[in-house]
């Protein structure tokens, strides 16, 4: 199967999940192409599945990822689709956050006209040591108030590789599936 995945990201880690899903689906031989929604991503049209994701900033996806799926999203709809949300607010206790960032992704598929076959939530990073003064002492503040890691002289990751590998794997079973049909 030819799968193209297609990110947007703010400090790395959409595209180091990206990279890590890259290498799920190429051992299971499959061929695929990575790209940076911000670098004029190839159209979806010579492909079998298209996975898009971005991570959540201030309450937004990164708009390049908008304007890429507003562009395809005749041919995103004909095709097997799935969107990976990524987002600190995953890795909280507190359910408000889960909703919240659910309620995000539904506004922002539904703004865009695409209708995926599947919309997955996962937790990203913080990234401390790339954050300046000021957004340090915020992503600490939030992070006391969720439960997360107030270090930051490093940088702690979230991301359940495990769930992501298990996503991929169920993204290309489906999309055999729908093959069959």
């Amino acid at each position: 199967m030819k799968i193209l995945i297609v990110y947007a990201t703010s400090e790395g880690q959409t595209r180091k999940i990206s990279r890590f899903m890259e290498e799920v689906l190429q051992a299971e031989n499959h061929k695929v192409v990575i790209a940076d929604a911000t670098e004029e991503p190839p159209s979806p049209e010579n492909f079998d599945a298209v996975l898009i994701g971005s991570s959540i900033h201030i309450q937004k996806y990164h708009s390049s990822v908008r304007d890429y799926i507003m562009k395809n999203v005749d041919e995103l709809n004909k095709k097997h689709t799935a969107f990976f949300s990524v987002c600190m607010a995953i890795a909280s206790d507190i359910e408000e956050e889960h909703e919240e960032v659910k309620r995000i992704a539904t506004e922002f598929v539904e703004k865009t006209g695409w209708k995926p076959d599947a919309i997955n939530h996962m937790a990203g990073a913080l990234k401390y040591t790339q954050y300046d003064y000021f957004k340090k002492l915020i992503m600490r503040m939030i992070a006391k108030k969720e439960g997360g890691s107030t270090d930051t002289s490093k940088d702690h990751e979230y991301t359940d590789w495990d769930a992501v590998k298990a996503f991929v794997l169920d993204f290309v079973k489906t999309a055999r599936f729908q093959e069959m049909i």
